[in-house]
């Protein structure tokens, strides 16, 4: 039963932003009166399923984040963990500093998360060991080589542009980081994947963004 497994919900604000082009991390900028940070912090903060929460952030952002938390005076304990120099070793470096049954991973800068889909992650978990929210592609996605030239072209219907929140086996993952630590990616649903394990996708909406431009937040800020 899924109410009888704990949950620790992961949440990553260690990236460079490089994209972002501000200057900033991105996970700080103001929306609407709090920061894109404290919108995620909330929607995990207040869902049934959680037990504790881990921000994942670079070491020299602990303060920014911990005075976030403490501004916010969550429900939930929350646990700050320094980043590593990718996305991978950010998740692995969470990981293993629970002992939850289930992790359910999120990007922070995703500020437009409904309680509804967090929901369905941690209860599609009874029989998989991974789950990702997605949307379907809208455009037809092709697959080249190294020099741009067409490979194949993917069906459209089966074709998933990926988001978060991802919700795994804490176990699981983890085994799947040891056994993969050669391999760098931007997803973990991957790393389960080439263990041949099966990932289930949910069905969510286009309106969960990843803020990654400056010219997200405006986006995100019609959207909410």
């Amino acid at each position: 039963m899924i109410d009888e497994r704990t949950v620790t919900a992961v949440i990553l604000v260690a990236g460079n932003s490089t994209r972002y082009g501000q200057n900033r991390n991105k996970n700080f900028e103001m929306l609407k009166g709090k920061t894109v940070l404290n919108y995620s912090l909330e929607a995990f903060d207040n869902n049934q399923y959680i037990d504790d929460i881990i921000i994942v952030a670079k070491e020299d952002e602990k303060e920014i984040v911990q005075k976030i938390v403490k501004e916010q005076n969550t429900r939930l304990e929350v646990k700050i963990v320094v980043g590593g120099n990718t996305r991978k070793e950010s998740v692995y470096n969470a990981i293993t500093e629970t002992n939850s049954d289930i992790v359910i991973i999120h990007d922070g800068a995703r500020p437009a998360i409904k309680q509804r889909y967090i929901d369905e992650c941690i209860e599609s978990m009874e029989n998989m060991k991974g789950v990702t929210i997605g949307v379907k592609s809208k455009d037809t996605i092709k697959i080249t080589d190294e020099n741009n030239i067409v490979i194949n072209t993917t069906k459209r219907s089966n074709t998933w542009i990926i988001q978060t929140p991802q919700c795994f086996d804490r176990k699981t993952l983890i085994s799947a980081h040891e056994m993969n630590k050669d391999i760098d990616c931007t997803d973990d649903c991957m790393l389960l994947e080439n263990l041949n394990e099966k990932v289930k996708i949910i069905e969510g909406d286009y309106t969960n963004i990843k803020i990654t431009t400056y010219e997200d937040i405006e986006i995100i800020t019609r959207l909410m």
